[in-house]
């Protein structure tokens, strides 16, 4: 059944694929055209239409209309910074357990990829604080945030804060705290004080010795429970009797850490 809500309206983001795959993202305005090599389609064809729909460009190209995933977004947004795929936005979202009402401490934001999926998982009732030192990523998450949402406000339960975490981390109590920073383990003893006891922290770096230097810190620092690991994604061609692995797959992008607070601090003194 097709409701108001499954069809397109102006200012509404549309994925265009075409039959080699290609995937094209517009935002919807009466009276304007996508152009392509295929030629052009009017975006007045898909307005009021629902999503799933087949065009035809004016040159006979054939391209398919959905709304974009965030996944989809990811891959399409502009960055300053690297942003983090959607393969590992997945598996921080389950392994730091990123729930619905949950307070989570962001640092940093880059292109505001991972911050996105973070405030939708933690819901109306919940709270993400993302932390950004660099001038030019933070203006260019709140335009990536902005696009996502259409170009109106970011979420009530989002703030964007352009400061140095590390100077002075915001107060009250948090029950994640996500880190993608090249040096991590400076937040061990400093940021990670807003953590509340059992509170679970992830980092999220490219590199060995990196995670070296941040998997000893946390060691040392009043965590446990701490686990590395990283994911891969491989994709599969299906076509009838040829079922074989795609030719490329995504392979290293990051390592994940995940951590653990105690509740006692090292000292014996009692984590806040």
């Amino acid at each position: 059944m097709t409701t108001d809500r499954h069809l397109f309206s102006a200012g509404d983001k549309v994925l265009l694929i075409d039959g080699r795959d290609r995937r094209y993202m517009i935002t919807l305005a009466t009276g304007k055209q996508w152009h392509s090599h295929m030629g052009t389609l009017d975006h007045d064809e898909m307005i009021g239409r629902p999503e799933g729909i087949r065009l035809s460009t004016s040159n006979g190209g054939k391209v398919l209309a959905f709304r974009p995933t965030l996944a989809d977004f990811v891959k399409k947004m502009r960055r300053g910074a690297q942003v983090v795929y959607p393969k590992d936005i997945g598996l921080i979202l389950v392994y730091a357990d990123i729930r619905e009402g949950a307070r989570v401490l962001e640092a940093g934001t880059g292109s505001g990829s991972l911050t996105l999926a973070l405030a939708r998982a933690v819901g109306d009732s919940g709270q993400v604080v993302s932390y950004e030192l660099r001038e030019d990523h933070h203006n260019q998450a709140v335009e990536n945030i902005a696009a996502w949402y259409s170009g109106t406000a970011k979420p009530e339960n989002l703030e964007l804060v352009l400061a140095d975490v590390f100077e002075g981390a915001p107060e009250g109590d948090f029950d994640r705290l996500v880190l993608d920073l090249p040096e991590p383990w400076r937040a061990v003893g400093t940021a990670t004080e807003v953590l509340v006891p059992g509170g679970l922290v992830c980092c999220y770096l490219p590199t060995i010795p990196q995670v070296s230097q941040a998997v000893e810190a946390l060691r040392g620092g009043g965590f446990a429970l701490i686990r590395t690991f990283e994911g891969l994604l491989r994709t599969w061609n299906v076509e009838g009797p040829s079922v074989r692995p795609d030719h490329r797959m995504v392979a290293h992008t990051g390592f994940l850490i995940t951590a653990r607070k105690l509740a006692e601090a090292p000292g014996g003194r009692v984590a806040r």
